[in-house]
């Protein structure tokens, strides 16, 4: 029986679940893959945690030397988070020869490349099956199960936080505000919730599987990021009477080797699978030009799910010969990424209400080119009406030009929110 040893990098939320997985399926993992994994160190301040998970404290210390030396550790798993201490202590585990498992999106999506290169100068592995979509398995999904396919199309909830208070605002009509209190009074979101309502959380995921799908390296700082804070119930209410679901969306394409990448607030129609995933679950939606399209949906967050990813990186590192290697990543041009993108667009006008506001909107926008496809005047109170409206689809840089124009129109009083729609 192979025998191999990790460390364990924090007892976190996440580094707790995987422990109990990895002694409650100890005996099942031996019987079905041939290997014993001993948890020989973990890295944890708090040594409370590890009393309690049952971990006996002369395996417990703060000092990364203690992980780097021990040449019986062949595997180090990682749950701090953030950049540092966690970038310095997995390059110098890789420079040991040592493979790592991740779930740190940020640290991931930023500093991929220096990892990949450390990692291919001692044949160490990079794993990191949990850092997009928690327990979702996606990740080996787009790197070994998609040969026969070049990836067109990824549109993808990343983000269980965001997801929650989108599907909140639609179920109960709340705002916005009182929905993220909400969130985080139950633990969905944090008390500075930024990373997730503004979007970058998302970002950092949204990288990471752009570059395995395409095979080049999508840098975060080449993805249009809005977050959620600005949609409002009124606009959910409005989308509700054109069969629109509003989601907070991932979504990225390979146009002729020209890749879009973008993170924002987009209406998606009812019927759409993406639609239907509620609450704190994340959904990935995949188009390949052979397979079609592929919906991977489950919980994308919570100790035991991501601790249920983070487990099959460590069995699948400690069985493998040889580890793979990710030589796209090191590169990105700028020539790669277009940000002229296409979309339909979602409009709420707060208008005068007098005869002729309609055509007068219509006739901005038909200059520009913007074709309509569904509008609606709603009446309102001392003379004033509002007008929704949903684009044909046209481009970013064509739609904003004409938005500066209805700003300037003497009928619009307000452009209430835009948000965009993807069929």
């Amino acid at each position: 029986m192979k025998k191999v040893g990790i460390a364990l990098l924090g007892l976190g939320v996440v580094g707790s679940g995987t422990y109990r997985i990895l002694e409650s399926k100890k005996q099942s993992i031996m019987r079905d893959y041939g290997v014993e994994i001993e948890v020989r160190h973990v890295l944890e301040k708090d040594l409370t945690k590890a009393q309690a998970l049952g971990i006996s404290l002369d395996k417990v210390s703060c000092d990364i030397k203690n992980v780097v030396n021990d040449p019986e550790i062949a595997i180090v798993a990682e749950f701090f988070g953030g950049i540092e201490p966690a970038r310095s202590f997995l390059i110098a585990a890789l420079e040991a020869g040592k493979s790592v498992v991740t779930s740190n999106k940020e640290l991931f999506s930023k500093h991929w490349p220096e990892l990949e290169n450390a990692a291919a100068k001692t044949g160490a592995g990079i794993y990191f099956e949990a850092s997009c979509g928690g327990g979702v398995p996606i990740i080996r999904a787009l790197h070994e199960s998609m040969q026969g396919n070049d990836v067109l199309e990824i549109k993808g909830i990343v983000n269980g936080t965001t997801n929650y208070i989108l599907s909140n605002m639609s179920e109960k009509g709340s705002d916005y505000g009182d929905t993220l209190k909400e969130a985080q009074r139950l633990g969905y979101a944090e008390a500075n919730p930024s990373a997730d309502v503004d979007g970058f959380d998302s970002t950092y995921k949204l990288s990471i599987l752009s570059s395995l799908a395409f095979r080049k390296r999508v840098p975060y700082t080449a993805i249009y990021r809005e977050g959620i804070s600005k949609v409002s119930k009124q606009d959910i209410k409005y989308g509700k009477e054109f069969g629109l679901t509003v989601k907070l969306l991932a979504i990225s394409k390979n146009l002729n080797g020209r890749i879009e990448a973008h993170v924002y607030p987009a209406f998606i129609p009812d019927d759409h699978p993406l639609a239907k995933v509620s609450g704190a679950f994340n959904g990935i939606y995949v188009v390949g030009d052979n397979v079609g399209e592929l919906m991977f949906y489950g919980k994308g967050a919570g100790d035991l799910p991501t601790g249920s990813a983070i487990v099959s990186d460590i069995v699948t590192a400690a069985t493998r010969e040889g580890h793979r290697r990710y030589p796209f990543i090191l590169e990105a041009e700028a020539q790669d990424f277009n940000n002229d993108f296409n979309s339909e667009y979602f409009i709420r006008l707060i208008v005068k209400d007098e005869t002729g506001v309609l055509s007068r909107i219509t006739g901005i926008l038909g200059s520009a080119g913007i074709g309509i496809d569904s509008m609606v005047q709603k009446e309102g109170a001392d003379g004033q009406a509002t007008v929704v409206l949903v684009t044909q689809k046209t481009s970013e840089l064509t739609f904003k030009a004409a938005l500066s124009s209805l700003e300037t129109a003497s009928c619009v009083q307000e452009i209430a929110s835009v948000i965009r729609v993807e069929k």
